[in-house]
């Protein structure tokens, strides 16, 4: 891409800027920030949406007692299985375990600070979600 065709249109990004390789008109490459363009754009709010909506769905879980709270901060914080899993040195069955209500409720005092941690919230905000 040419330095003159770093798109820059608005969108998903909003304020945030992405780094593009491009050429000068010397034929040598450079770099340029862009604030995005319509394919991206388009595909980047599609998926924002539907994690919106998983987001949606795990929180109405949470209040009817079908998931735990991990589920729903899980989603917030744009992890997975994997992600959490890795982040709390365990296995990713264990976290699924816990994604249960009745295993939750019985969670250690140590696990719960760990998970709030790793959210970035107060364990009583871990635990009082669905209140």
């Amino acid at each position: 891409m040419k330095e003159t065709e770093v798109p820059q249109e608005e969108g998903a990004l909003r304020d945030l800027k992405e780094l593009y390789y491009v050429t000068d008109e010397e034929g040598n490459y450079t770099t340029r920030l862009s604030s995005g363009w319509e394919v991206k754009n388009v595909a980047l709010e599609a998926s924002l949406g539907r994690l919106q909506e998983q987001i949606d769905e795990a929180k109405a879980n949470v209040i009817a007692g079908r998931k735990s709270p991990i589920v729903y901060y899980m989603l917030l914080n744009r992890m997975d299985w994997a992600v959490l899993a890795d982040a709390m040195h365990c296995w990713q069955w264990v976290i699924k375990r816990h994604a249960k209500p009745s295993v939750f409720k019985k969670l250690s005092p140590k696990t719960l600070q760990q998970y709030a941690e790793i959210f970035n919230i107060s364990v009583e905000d871990l635990v009082n979600l669905a209140n």
